[in-house]
């Protein structure tokens, strides 16, 4: 049935208190009303766009937001809403135009200045992206999305100092921020800064659903009247990253290893699998949290943990890389068989850590910006004395070890 002017008006005051409320399905039905009674309504298009983006409904909303922003073109908020949604939808090149258009109506904006920032980055144009994060900021320089999106663009070029700074003027204005905390800790430790770095480091234990934790308290160093418990504390405890921590970390402390079934029969020493009872433990430490709690030193860490096997090496090279192996060599690719191999390329994966651990001569190739306990340099590594870093772009250095290996 046809709404007159009246009722259009009562619908419409009715709809926005309903959103007020927060019950978004029954104004979005309300101003869908509207919309059917006048197609050409922009602030009713505008509303009807906005309450679907509330309700999660990114395709429904493109629509009428799009429509909106024709009918307005003068509307900041029609324009800015538009580019939301389309970066939702990871139209990120219709979300700049968007942004564009809002921008010439209010150019002082930090927002806008941030949200351009975020859509060229999505579009890997990173050097325009830090010039629109370097407009926000100037417009507000404590805008904290703005500094922290900074920040990552820097690391990513190594540009730790200036990283930090945008890091530190973020935690200014949020001091117990525990994402903003934890970066800046990250990138202190990727500096070889461990004094001050681990703190930080441990505010990831802070957010909530970011990772497994076992229903203990949390051990502080303290003298325990019990067993302790060391775990890896990535979710999935079969992952790369748990393997690799598990034989990296689980050293030079008496406690029992919460393993995945790929290494339990690895490690010399007691270890339990996830999902088993833990009667009897008083506490329990995320290994990760080792270096800290321990006092460890970037270039002095603890011997590694005693494996079962023994190495007994052959004429055979382990390969755990991605990457192609050269021609002519007797490769192994089985873990099991590692402990047979006179020499061992590998990834940053638990393969290589198993290798190092044995003493055998290993090669572990690390990315250009390599986990932060490997601290910053290259060539032999404190945490292992066969094994030696190399980036994994380094195809020269590679072969010169094999040549000689």
């Amino acid at each position: 049935m046809p709404l007159n002017d009246q009722q259009i008006q009562t619908l419409g005051r009715d709809a926005l208190q309903r959103a007020a409320a927060g019950d978004f399905a029954s104004a979005e039905k309300m101003f869908a009303r509207i919309v059917e009674a006048r197609p050409n309504m922009g602030q009713a298009l505008h509303l009807l766009g906005q309450v679907r983006l509330k309700l999660g409904r990114f395709d429904e909303a493109r629509e009428p937001l799009e429509r909106a922003a024709q009918f307005l073109p003068r509307d900041v908020a029609a324009q800015t809403n538009l580019a939301g949604c389309l970066i939702q939808l990871g139209r990120h090149e219709q979300a700049l135009a968007a942004l564009a258009r809002a921008a010439k109506l209010k150019p002082d904006d930090a927002a806008i200045a941030h949200n351009t920032g975020r859509t060229l980055e999505a579009l890997g144009r990173a050097g325009e992206a830090e010039h629109a994060y370097d407009l926000a900021l100037s417009i507000d320089h404590r805008l904290l999305a703005a500094l922290s999106a900074r920040a990552e663009l820097l690391a990513a070029r190594g540009e730790w100092a200036g990283a930090l700074a945008d890091l530190e003027t973020a935690l200014v204005s949020q001091p117990n921020d525990p994402r903003l905390r934890l970066r800046r800790g990250e990138l202190m430790l990727r500096q070889g800064d461990w004094w001050r770095g681990l703190g930080d480091y441990e505010a990831r234990l802070e957010i909530a659903g970011e990772g497994y934790a076992p229903e203990l308290p949390r051990w502080q160093g303290e003298p325990l009247d019990g067993r302790l418990l060391l775990y890896p504390e990535q979710a999935d405890i079969e992952s790369e990253a748990a393997l690799r921590d598990t034989l990296m970390l689980a050293r030079a402390v008496e406690a029992v290893v919460q393993c995945s079934a790929t290494l339990a029969d690895w490690f010399d020493g007691p270890t339990v699998r996830r999902g088993e009872p833990l009667d009897g433990f008083v506490a329990a430490a995320p290994l990760r949290s080792l270096p800290l709690l321990l006092n460890w030193t970037r270039d002095a860490p603890p011997p590694p943990a005693k494996l079962r096997p023994i190495a007994k090496p052959a004429s055979r090279i382990g390969w755990f890389s991605t990457g192609e192996p050269p021609a002519g060599f007797d490769l192994v690719r089985r873990p099991e068989e590692i402990p047979t191999c006179r020499f061992v390329v590998g990834d940053d994966t638990w393969p290589a850590h198993a290798a190092a651990s044995l003493g055998i001569a290993t090669v572990i190739l690390v990315p250009p910006i390599a986990d932060w306990l490997w601290g910053p340099n290259l060539g032999i590594s404190p945490w292992y004395a066969s094994a030696e870093l190399l980036r994994d772009d380094d195809r020269e250095g590679l072969a010169a070890r094999l040549a000689g290996c």
